[in-house]
C-alpha cells in the first residue's frame, strides 16, 4: 500500500492498523517512495537472506578507519614523491 506523507499524517491510526495486520505502508513523496512502515515481527530483507543461505554475516565487525597521515603539499606532489 502506498500513502503519501500528507495521506499518512491525516490517516496515521488507519495506516498503522494496517501495519499491525501485517502489511507494509510505503510512503511517497510527491510519487517518490521515501520510506518503508514495516510489521516488528517481520524479518529484514538481510535476515531474510540469511536465512535462506544466499548470503552470510561477516565473521568480523569492520576495522575502524586508520589515522590520517599529518602530511604537506597537495596530493599530486605527495603521490609523485611516492613514485621516486
Amino acid at each position: 500500500m502506498e500513502v503519501g506523507i500528507r495521506e499518512l499524517r491525516d490517516g496515521l491510526s488507519r495506516h498503522l492498523a494496517e501495519v499491525r495486520q501485517g502489511r507494509t505502508v510505503v510512503v511517497t513523496d510527491h510519487g517518490h517512495a521515501i520510506a518503508r512502515i514495516v510489521p516488528v515481527g517481520q524479518p529484514t530483507s538481510l535476515e531474510r537472506l540469511i536465512a535462506e543461505g544466499r548470503v552470510r554475516p561477516a565473521k568480523a565487525r569492520k576495522r575502524p578507519a586508520p589515522e590520517p597521515v599529518a602530511a604537506t603539499g597537495s596530493i599530486s606532489d605527495l603521490v609523485g614523491e611516492q613514485r621516486r
